[in-house]
């Protein structure tokens, strides 16, 4: 849906709440009759294709094999754009640095296990890592109270994390004001000059999206790092990373690279 319809829908609460109960649903509703059906077709028509076909030799071919894979002929590489901008922009940060070991808290898993293969790396999440990797070591813990002493930790990620802290959707106790404590605990591990890969929902006011996330206006977000200066940002909107904050396009992530200042004598 588009962003100007949701505007519109909102204006009418009831529709609205209709609209977010469908949200809620949808995981739950991801069955499509139709469509199943036409792929399905499709499926059994490339079957017997196939089965015309010379069979490749010394491969066994039967219906009892059958793995239908029914989703997956599309026109593009499906993918989510955040994510391949931010994983990429962030990975390619810490491959430049090269820092001799790496903190992340909380961020995409299969993004930290590669980061993990050029820079060893321990994961703090609230939830455990049922695989093991050479490069990466698990640790459970919370952002709110993170298993560091000050100013110990010199490059650490947190990527698209602080803004559901405290909303609950992941476990998490409910807490008013969670993503500027989470902010408050980053900064307290990070050592003066240590470096900090960050990004969070951005938009033009600052939002809770109950209990989605909360996203932020640049001002905000960068007030609450007092103790940093920023060394990079970038933003997306869309399809499209950009250089620069634009609060007329809306909601969109920001993506920050920050540097812990030094501790003046």
């Amino acid at each position: 849906m588009s962003s100007g319809v949701k505007e519109i829908i909102k204006n009418w609460r009831i529709a609205w709440w209709g609209y977010s109960i469908y949200l809620g649903a949808r995981p739950f509703l991801q069955f499509r009759l139709l469509a199943w059906i036409r792929h399905w077709i499709r499926f059994q028509q490339d079957w017997r294709h196939y089965k015309k076909m010379s069979p490749e030799p010394g491969f066994q071919l039967d219906s009892k094999d059958w793995i239908p894979c029914l989703n997956d002929r599309t026109s593009h590489t499906p993918l989510d754009p955040v994510y391949f901008h931010q994983d990429v922009w962030a990975a390619g940060i810490i491959f430049r640095l090269q820092p001799k070991t790496h903190i992340d808290i909380g961020s995409a898993a299969t993004t930290v296990g590669i980061i993990s293969q050029f820079v060893p790396t321990t994961m703090i999440d609230i939830r455990p890592l049922p695989l093991q990797v050479p490069g990466l070591t698990f640790q459970e813990g919370s952002i709110l109270a993170l298993p560091f002493s000050d100013n110990s930790v010199s490059s650490v990620s947190s990527l698209c994390v602080v803004e559901h802290i405290g909303l609950g959707r992941y476990g998490d106790p409910i807490q008013p004001g969670g993503s500027e404590a989470a902010i408050k605990e980053l900064q307290r591990v990070l050592t003066p000059g240590g470096n900090l890969l960050f990004s969070v929902p951005i938009d033009a006011y600052n939002r809770i999206y109950f209990n989605a996330h909360r996203a932020f206006t640049r001002e905000y977000i960068l007030s609450q790092f007092d103790q940093c200066e920023v060394c990079e940002e970038k933003y997306i909107y869309g399809k499209n990373r950009v250089d620069n904050y634009d609060p007329q396009m809306g909601f969109g992530t920001g993506l920050f690279w920050l540097r812990k200042k030094q501790i003046n004598p």
